[in-house]
């Protein structure tokens, strides 16, 4: 059985790796990038080198764009757009939802079958247990190519709305970044009495590890919205980050981190709802 072939525009770190995974499980696989040299290994591997976009989309196949932003994406297929009605197009390139939402009525009024999706994984981790990719926009691309897309990692699709995937996305990137800035503020602490940043980050993987299964029961209680049976009211949470944040100035760090959310419990605390659950926080925020 022949495999589809597949056309990857764009050869960063994140793109090389997709195009190798693509290589590597049989496909016919034609590269495209802006600057040359990025695509010397793919080569060499079995890959198509294309001079220009119109040649590497003319190979046939699944499209699939990781490009820099939503601009280079406009930039790159706007030219050839009415070569690719018809075809299907899947965006991996990191959009905000509102761009992806664009990005499908664009793709809708050329014809062309689009699919958006959000990378839950690091270019090393292509291909291995723990990838992921988050996918909507059209659910017969989505079909018709998923055991090609689940090379790359696990495919979820979470409909036809276009910019589900990148929200998703970013929602829990946003978890990601928060959770290593906290990282790093500690690592500061400790450095402050000659501990080391590499054994802090051991210590705190399995303490962070160790608490991560509460996230589920404490989105029940923010979708319940009921916060008057806490585990920990947000006065008690006050007094916490009170003590962190002098313990944060006596060591001399920076209270960029912590001082946001210190100020997110200070103005709960100051509308009236101190003897809540700490998971009112939410209502912040939203």
């Amino acid at each position: 059985m022949t495999e589809t072939p597949v056309t990857v525009l764009g050869l960063g770190a994140m793109g090389s790796a997709l195009a190798a995974a693509f290589l590597k499980a049989g496909h016919p696989t034609t590269v495209w990038n802006r600057s040359p040299g990025k695509d010397i290994d793919l080569v060499a591997a079995g890959a198509t080198r294309a001079g220009s976009v119109r040649e590497a989309v003319g190979a046939g196949g699944l499209v699939v764009a990781v490009l820099l932003d939503h601009a280079s994406v406009h930039e790159t297929l706007d030219p050839i757009a009415g070569e690719l009605g018809g075809r299907a197009l899947v965006n991996l390139t990191s959009t905000a939802p509102e761009d992806a939402r664009e990005l499908a009525r664009w793709a809708a009024g050329h014809g062309i079958d689009y699919l958006d999706g959000g990378i839950m994984a690091t270019p090393g981790m292509i291909g291995q247990p723990g990838s992921s990719i988050l996918y909507s926009g059209s659910r017969a691309v989505f079909d018709a190519h998923r055991p090609a897309l689940e090379l790359l990692g696990a495919a979820e699709y979470f409909g036809d709305d276009a910019g589900l995937a990148s929200l998703y996305d970013f929602a829990l990137l946003a978890g990601m970044y928060i959770m290593f800035a906290g990282f790093q503020h500690g690592a500061a602490m400790v450095r402050s009495a000659g501990g080391s940043a590499e054994a802090f980050g051991e210590r705190a993987g399995r303490w962070l590890s160790a608490i991560m299964p509460s996230l589920t029961a404490e989105g029940r209680v923010i979708d319940s919205g009921d916060y008057s049976r806490p585990v920990q009211d947000l006065r008690f949470t006050k007094a916490a980050l009170d003590a962190i944040v002098r313990a944060s100035r006596d060591a001399g760090v920076a209270l960029d981190v912590i001082g946001p959310v210190k100020g997110l419990v200070d103005r709960q605390i100051a509308d009236g709802h101190g003897a809540q659950a700490t998971e009112r926080m939410f209502e912040g925020l939203v």
